[in-house]
């Protein structure tokens, strides 16, 4: 191989190893996940990186919960009351919650303000995601 081919070769690889660092770090943490009973969950979504997590996340996940003012602004510190095949009680720190709970028929209530949103949902088979809106 000529030199200025295995040169460039290697200016090449050097750029995509830098390409692929970058993106490793730009792409943040999910929270950590909690738990109640059979229920666990992760909520956030604070910051575009951690959002951008958060979503990339949901396909992973049986349920996930979106909270949003009806002008689409993002809201956190939403109580969430989840009843059916297995219940727990939460409070979203961002807006995206990320749910793992076992297949079941379920009701999600979301509370802020002193209005409460309710949905129900049959979990299994693929991921959920229910959108709630202030």
């Amino acid at each position: 191989m000529p030199l200025r081919s295995f040169h460039l070769l290697a200016v090449s690889a050097g750029l995509l190893a830098a390409a692929c660092a970058a993106q490793a770090q730009t792409q943040a943490p999910l929270p950590a996940m909690h738990g109640e009973g059979a229920v666990r969950w992760a909520c956030g979504g604070i910051g575009s990186d951690e959002s951008t997590a958060m979503r990339a996340a949901m396909a992973s996940h049986p349920l996930s919960l979106l909270f949003a003012r009806a002008d689409g602004a993002y809201l956190a510190s939403v109580d969430v009351q989840i009843q059916g095949a297995a219940s727990a009680r939460l409070r979203a720190g961002g807006p995206v919650c990320l749910i793992d709970l076992p297949a079941g028929k379920y009701t999600v209530q979301a509370t802020l303000e002193g209005v409460t949103r309710s949905q129900s949902v049959t979990v299994g088979g693929g991921p959920r995601t229910l959108d709630f809106r202030f």
